[in-house]
């Protein structure tokens, strides 16, 4: 149990795919203008992640390492489609947002890379770990990111059809940050902010390695 929550607290800071691996950035700049797309687009990310490591560390052993790839597109794709028809009949508008980017979770190379790097090379149990802690990394910077940006570069904040937060009416909203200058620069303010965070947990955990080392 304590390495299933390391690999699933991996993922969610020293390995995050964001702001660490700099995997799956496109869809990221795209979608981050509406924390509904941004959230739904998460959650399809996870839901993807997991059962696609899930089924590919089943088979592994039988998969034949010469064709593994073309294995883990077809294994993706398939659940990717679910998500698809899923979103299609259940989030119309949520649907319409993503566009594109739902059927191109096929190729995020969060999913592919996880499948190729983790999934293929390890258990069930563990696959399920980083398929959850790559998921919420993503989702939670994705989500954050998209809830910055529609509330002070739209003055709203939205969700399912319901208004979260308003702005004061003096406020101007600033443009660029629904634009992908402003995506950019916002994205570089949380990489520096996450790998701030990353040095203190990592000096915390040696720190403590070197006190158990110690005691015994």
């Amino acid at each position: 149990m304590k390495e299933w929550m390391r690999v699933l607290r991996n993922g969610l800071s020293l390995e995050n795919p964001l702001t660490v691996l700099m995997i799956g950035l496109c869809s990221t700049l795209a979608v981050s203008t509406k924390l509904e797309g941004a959230f739904f687009m998460g959650i399809g990310v996870i839901f993807v992640l997991v059962m696609s490591n899930v089924l590919i560390a089943a088979v592994r052993k039988f998969t034949p390492d010469e064709v593994r790839i073309p294995i883990f597109i077809v294994i993706i794709a398939s659940f990717v489609t679910i998500v698809d028809l899923v979103m299609k009949a259940y989030l119309p508008s949520v649907y319409s947002f993503l566009g594109v980017w739902i059927p191109l979770i096929v190729v995020n190379c969060i999913v592919l890379g996880r499948a190729e790097a983790f999934a293929y090379h390890n258990t069930v149990w563990l696959s399920v770990a980083d398929g959850i802690g790559m998921g919420l990394g993503y989702t939670v910077i994705i989500a954050g990111l998209a809830a910055f940006r529609e509330l002070f570069g739209s003055g709203q904040l939205q969700f399912l059809g319901a208004t979260l937060v308003t702005m004061p009416a003096f406020y101007r909203p600033p443009n660029i940050l629904l634009l992908f200058p402003g995506a950019f620069i916002l994205f570089g303010l949380i990489i520096a902010g996450s790998q701030a965070l990353n040095r203190r947990i990592a000096a915390k955990d040696a720190a403590q390695a070197a006190s158990l080392k110690e005691a015994v």
